[in-house]
């Protein structure tokens, strides 16, 4: 999902990265709801970084799409919401709702943001070996190790035997077929399990102890960190600033 790009944001290690993504989130969500225009200079700053970070904007809200649940649940707020209401254009608004929709909108819209220049500069292995270097608990790492490295193979189990289902004259776009496409996903999960086994014995017999091998790289140095550091304590300072005067 990265984009192949060479900029500074790419050149920083994971650990630092993954590390001002969850500050800079924090932040986000902790200042008030009314500070709005603390909210306009977040939006500036994700800007900034999707700039230096070479991130095209249309690449952005592509992907943002994600998020267009939380955006219609927004959207219904003000109008399911309790309190004081106010007329505009003939609707009549909840307060408190029009607030809590906003809330919702634009923490989740930066939010999503601000991960998405995380997964657009770093590779999702490169994303592993940073929370490893966090001391993320290793059985977390690991699993999501092994996921990225067997989610391709389960996929083509699953595209093969569908191609099977239909050499035998199965169609899935029926209801009543139903049951079939559910024996099949339990003879996936059945064959995913086989092979987990099969991949966790022979990592034993190679001497497997319980954890990966690290990569021989150090990681980040204390001027990455000290740079990095910036973004997140701009944002603290912001929150605490609008928590204050709000």
């Amino acid at each position: 999902m990265n984009l192949d790009h060479d900029s500074p944001v790419h050149r920083l290690a994971p650990e630092v990265k993954i590390a001002a993504t969850v500050a800079v989130t924090i932040a986000i969500v902790a200042t008030p709801r009314e500070a709005f225009w603390a909210f306009g200079v977040y939006a500036l700053i994700v800007a900034v970084l999707a700039g230096i970070a070479r991130i095209p904007a249309g690449w952005l809200a592509r992907r943002s799409l994600v998020e267009v649940p939380f955006v219609l649940l927004a959207v219904l707020l003000p109008f399911a919401g309790a309190g004081e209401r106010i007329e505009w254009w003939g609707l009549h608004l909840s307060v408190d709702g029009l607030y809590g929709g906003f809330n919702l909108l634009v923490k989740g819209t930066l939010g999503v943001l601000v991960a998405l220049i995380l997964a657009g500069t770093t590779s999702t292995r490169d994303i592993i070996a940073g929370l490893d270097r966090l001391r993320c608990p290793a059985v977390l790492t690991q699993i999501a190790t092994f996921m990225l490295r067997y989610l391709d193979v389960l996929i083509d189990e699953a595209r093969r035997m569908r191609i099977a289902r239909l050499a035998r004259g199965d169609d899935p776009r029926f209801l009543w077929q139903l049951r079939g496409f559910a024996t099949g996903v339990g003879a996936l999960f059945l064959r995913a399990f086989e092979r987990g086994e099969r991949v966790y014995l022979a990592m034993l017999s190679r001497g497997y102890t319980g954890a990966l091998p690290h990569r021989p790289d150090a990681g980040a140095g204390v001027a990455q960190w000290a740079t990095v550091a910036t973004v997140p304590l701009v944002t603290a300072a912001i929150a605490v600033t609008a928590t204050i005067v709000t």
